[in-house]
């Protein structure tokens, strides 16, 4: 979790401010998951820090939302390119990946509970 949040604040992804009065915010959690080895063993824990989209309201909050994922179809016939033409394949494994472009409109977020920003003074 230190480790997202670190990421967070070396790319600014966020600027912490008094929530002004006349606008809503939406709430955050923190999403766990276990990465194993191909033998079995737990190789590291994740953590990821996702809003709570659920609470935007349309028109107001979004416009339109959208997640980019690639076709299972397209990855296996990248796969099928690599072994034909013998190219070698590397995997990458992200640790902070922001996959969307900029906002042009402001989002409001919960702080999270017990999180003491740095350098802060309300």
């Amino acid at each position: 979790m230190a480790a997202e949040l670190e990421a967070m604040q070396q790319t600014k992804t966020w600027y912490i401010i008094p929530l002004p009065p006349d606008k809503h915010s939406i709430g955050c959690k923190w999403v766990y998951k276990v990465k194993y080895n191909l033998d079995g063993f737990i190789e590291r824990y994740k953590a990821r820090l996702v809003d709570k989209g659920y609470t935007q309201q349309k028109g107001l909050d979004f416009l339109d939302t959208f997640s980019p994922v690639a076709k299972l179809v397209i990855v296996k016939v990248l796969l099928a390119l690599v072994a034909i033409n013998s190219w070698s394949l590397i995997q990458l494994d992200v640790n902070n990946a922001f996959l969307n472009g900029d906002l042009f409109k402001e989002v409001y977020m919960d702080l999270l509970l017990g999180y003491k920003p740095q350098n802060y003074v309300p």
